[in-house]
């Protein structure tokens, strides 16, 4: 049983060349860490005790992590990370647009792997007093409920989704920088590729009904970065 005072991190990996020192790392670094070795059993114990966060395998011997991920999001904003290593970038992408929030790639130290960790953890925990509605043109953001909508419609986002939402309707109308977003969305100390913020635009976009090359709310601006003005403020 996970200890209530230590986050609760489940290890879906069927490596245990792997799983054992990552996990002993964990526990070292104040986490609790629950093991699975297949999709099937990683779904069970994260319906039977919902984790902090979940580490989860690309590749699992009974199905593929991407599913794993698809099927945990249906369930709510559980924080994920990948652990791949597969190298092509569209692997990673993938792994992203199912709504992991980072990805790291085999073989990796775990060092790296609890920063990771400890930086996801602290982005999905609001802040008290932090949170507030913005409203501008026709998108709603209701940040203590964690809600957008869109003409009054809600939208589906994901957590990296709505914080990036946030962070552009916090400063509509100004141009953000793509390093400044990829800092306040994701870590100072980000180690991925600046693709991650992309794969998260163009999601934001195709749900907001935004045309890259004639946008309504998110417009880019060559060689610098974002800016987000609803129609009327054009």
């Amino acid at each position: 049983m996970a200890d209530p005072g230590r986050p609760d991190i489940l290890l879906i990996e069927d490596e245990t060349a792997i799983t054992e020192p990552l996990a002993e790392a964990l526990e070292r670094e104040g986490f609790t860490a629950r093991v699975a070795g297949t999709a099937a059993d990683g779904l069970r114990m994260a319906s039977e005790a919902t984790p902090d966060l979940v580490l989860l395998d690309i590749g699992l011997p009974d199905g593929s992590g991407l599913d794993v991920c698809r099927e945990l999001r249906r369930e709510g904003e559980l924080p994920v990370i990948m652990l791949t290593a597969r190298g092509s970038e569209a692997d990673r992408v993938a792994g992203l647009e199912m709504g992991a929030d980072d990805y790291v790639v085999k073989p990796f130290s775990a060092r790296e792997v609890t920063a990771r960790v400890r930086a996801v953890l602290r982005r999905s925990r609001p802040e008290p007093g932090e949170r507030e509605r913005i409203h501008i043109g026709e998108v709603e953001l209701d940040a203590n409920r964690h809600s957008v909508a869109l003409a009054g419609e809600a939208l589906e986002l994901s957590r990296k989704e709505f914080e990036l939402l946030k962070a552009l309707m916090e400063r509509a109308g100004d141009v953000i920088t793509r390093q400044d977003l990829i800092e306040d969305v994701w870590d100072m100390n980000w180690f991925g590729s600046t693709k991650t913020l992309d794969v998260h635009i163009s999601g934001l976009r195709k749900k907001l009904g935004d045309d890259p090359s004639d946008p309504r709310f998110i417009h880019t601006v060559r060689g610098v970065g974002f800016r987000f003005s609803a129609p009327d403020e054009l």
